[in-house]
């Protein structure tokens, strides 16, 4: 049975395709993944985190990681 979300190989081979500049491809699927920016943070933190959403249009899995960290997290 095949898991409804990525494996983390998976989803590091897509964090490493955006961090390198390339459009990164579903691993399942292999259509070009889109990506949406996602501010973040409380207002007066201090902090506001970055995040990048990259979504396979195709089969609908999604993947979420800090921008400056490349985390999952």
């Amino acid at each position: 049975m095949e898991r409804a979300q990525y494996s983390p190989e998976e989803e590091a081979a897509i964090r490493q395709a955006f961090s390198a500049g390339e459009t990164p491809h579903c691993p399942r699927d292999g259509a070009a993944m889109t990506t949406r920016s996602i501010g973040g943070g409380s207002f007066g933190l201090g902090y506001a985190r970055r995040r990048e959403w990259l979504i396979c249009p195709e089969c609908r899995r999604s993947v979420i990681f800090d921008q400056k960290r490349g985390t999952r997290n």
